[in-house]
């Protein structure tokens, strides 16, 4: 299948790298590094292995790229009104959009925007960065969950999987709400407090009062997503992402380098979002709204 890349940055450079590596036809859509990528290639740096893309088919400009069969979305979700002109010129139609985005109801937003368009929840579990043009350093874990949103044609969502799994990337099909939920037992927690506290995952688990903090507000998503009657969260799931978190390399995640980079953090999604929801399923989040404040005031003050 022919993929296209929305989002050239840790994690569609990182994906969609992999894919190319492994024999896939990808095109890449790069502003900023257009130019370099272009002259010099992609490079991920990577703890499972290093490599080159020696030849990249990249385009500056979304109007430029070809029809696709795939195409992945690794934008952050506070640019998603940007695919109103950067997604139709790769349709075609039954091309399937993955979002690998964090947050809760992405889907549902986007599906608004394009009513018959096919999509699928791409929930990535990677420290992976891109701090200069052209290199993603892909610093551990990498496994990537797919769930199936909108995909009427299940042997094409089985065949994305496939793809990923023959790049060498670890991927499963899993149910899509608790997918995302999942996800958030480990986002919501994290994103926020590092910037909050300015500090990295490892330092809040090594902290006796944050780890137990960061505990309390995971048990508070695990809460919420029981409350809405979606299985597969409970304690042993955090304690799982708490032991996975432990053996992690030191890591600001995604929304830490957005504010130190004065990017706009992905508060809506991430936060506000599934407060909403667990507030209207009558399970409030306490803790977690008032980090939601805490970054809130962080946002508007910078």
């Amino acid at each position: 299948m022919k993929y296209g890349i929305i989002g050239t940055g840790a994690i569609g450079g990182y994906y969609g790298s992999k894919l190319a590596y492994s024999g896939q036809e990808v095109h890449f859509l790069s502003h900023s590094d257009y130019q370099f990528v272009k002259e010099h290639g992609m490079q991920v740096d990577s703890c499972d292995g290093s490599f080159h893309l020696d030849h990249v088919n990249v385009y500056q400009y979304a109007t430029d790229m070809p029809k696709c069969d795939v195409v992945i979305v690794g934008l952050k979700t506070t640019n998603n009104h940007l695919l109103v002109d950067l997604l139709p010129p790769l349709l075609q139609e039954h091309t399937v959009v993955v979002l690998i985005q964090n947050g809760i109801g992405v889907e549902a937003d986007v599906q608004q925007m394009f009513p018959d368009l096919q999509l699928v929840a791409g929930l990535a579990f990677i420290c992976s960065a891109k701090t200069e043009p052209g290199r993603v350093n892909h610093q551990c874990y990498g496994s990537i969950n797919l769930a199936n949103y909108s995909c009427k044609d299940e042997s094409v969502f089985t065949a994305i999987l496939n793809d990923f799994k023959n790049a060498n990337i670890q991927a499963g099909s899993v149910p899509y709400d608790e997918a995302r939920w999942k996800k958030a037992v480990w986002n919501m927690p994290f994103n926020g407090m590092t910037v909050a506290l300015d500090t990295q995952t490892d330092l809040l688990l090594k902290n006796p009062a944050t780890r137990q903090l960061i505990r309390e507000q995971m048990m508070e998503v695990v809460g919420a997503a029981r409350h809405q009657g979606i299985q597969g969260l409970d304690e042993a799931f955090v304690d799982k992402m708490i032991e996975m978190t432990d053996n992690m390399t030191p890591y600001s995640p995604s929304m830490k380098l957005d504010y130190d980079f004065h990017r706009p953090m992905e508060i809506h999604y991430i936060y506000s979002r599934p407060i909403q929801i667990a507030r209207e399923a009558g399970f409030p989040m306490p803790k977690l709204e008032m980090l939601e404040a805490e970054l809130r005031f962080k946002a508007a003050a910078q």
